[in-house]
C-alpha cells in the first residue's frame, strides 16, 4: 500500500498539513517570504531526504540534495501549478531529478578517474605549479569580490554564513547560539549562498 506523505509529516508542525496550506506557503515564497521557505522545509525535508537517500545511497549527498531541492523550490515557487499534483509530489519530482543527475555525474567521474594518464610525461608534471603573478592577482581580486558580496547580504544571512563557514559551526549549533529555529537557520544559509552565487557569477563569465 503506498504511503501517504502527509501522514509522515504531521509531527513536524503538530498538525497534518493540507494541500491548500502547502500551496499558500509557495505563494508566500513566490512573493519573497523567507519564513515560508523555512516552514516548507521543516514540513517536507524528511520526505525529500528519504527519497534522495534511497537513490544515491550516500547521506552526505542526500543532505546536499535536500538543500538544492528546496533552493530550486524557492526559485520556482511562482511556477507551481496545483492542477499537476500536490506540493509534496512536486518536491519529490525535483528531488528525484537532482538525485538521478548526481548518480549519473558520479558514474562519469568514476569512469574518468579510471582512465590511464596517457598524456602525463612524468610524475613530476602532475605536481601543482606555483601561481604566477597574474594568477596571484586574480586570486586577490576574487577575494575582494567575495568580501564585497558578503557585505551586501542582509545582516542575518551574513551572520549565519560567517558562523557556518568562518567559525565552522554546524547549523544546529548556530540555531542554539542565536536562539533561532533550525529551519530559519537553514533558510538563511540557502538564501545567502544563492545570493553569493549570483553575485559571483561575474567570475564564471570572465573565465568562459
Amino acid at each position: 500500500m503506498p504511503v501517504d506523505p502527509y501522514s509522515l509529516q504531521g509531527h513536524a508542525t503538530g498538525a497534518v498539513p493540507t494541500p491548500d496550506a502547502d500551496a499558500a506557503l509557495l505563494g508566500r515564497m513566490a512573493a519573497g517570504d523567507e519564513s515560508a521557505l523555512g516552514a516548507l522545509y521543516d514540513r517536507w525535508s524528511p520526505l525529500v531526504h528519504s527519497v534522495v537517500a534511497r537513490i544515491t545511497g550516500d547521506l552526505d549527498d542526500a543532505e546536499e540534495l535536500v538543500e538544492e531541492t528546496f533552493l530550486q523550490a524557492w526559485r520556482q515557487a511562482g511556477r507551481y501549478e496545483g492542477t499537476r499534483g500536490g506540493v509534496s509530489t512536486w518536491l519529490v519530482v525535483i528531488a528525484r531529478s537532482r538525485a538521478l543527475d548526481r548518480v549519473r555525474l558520479a558514474g562519469h567521474r568514476r569512469a574518468a578517474a579510471a582512465e590511464p594518464l596517457e598524456n602525463a610525461d612524468s610524475a613530476g608534471s602532475l605536481l601543482p605549479e606555483q601561481p604566477t603573478p597574474l594568477a596571484a592577482a586574480e586570486i586577490a581580486e576574487t577575494r575582494q569580490i567575495v568580501h564585497t558580496a558578503m557585505e551586501k547580504l542582509p545582516a542575518d544571512q551574513r551572520e549565519t554564513l560567517e558562523l557556518a563557514y568562518f567559525r565552522g559551526m554546524s547549523q544546529s549549533e548556530i540555531a542554539e547560539a542565536t536562539g533561532q529555529p533550525l529551519g530559519t537557520i537553514k533558510t538563511r544559509c540557502r538564501l545567502g549562498l544563492q545570493k553569493l552565487r549570483e553575485a559571483l557569477s561575474v567570475l564564471r563569465e570572465d573565465s568562459a
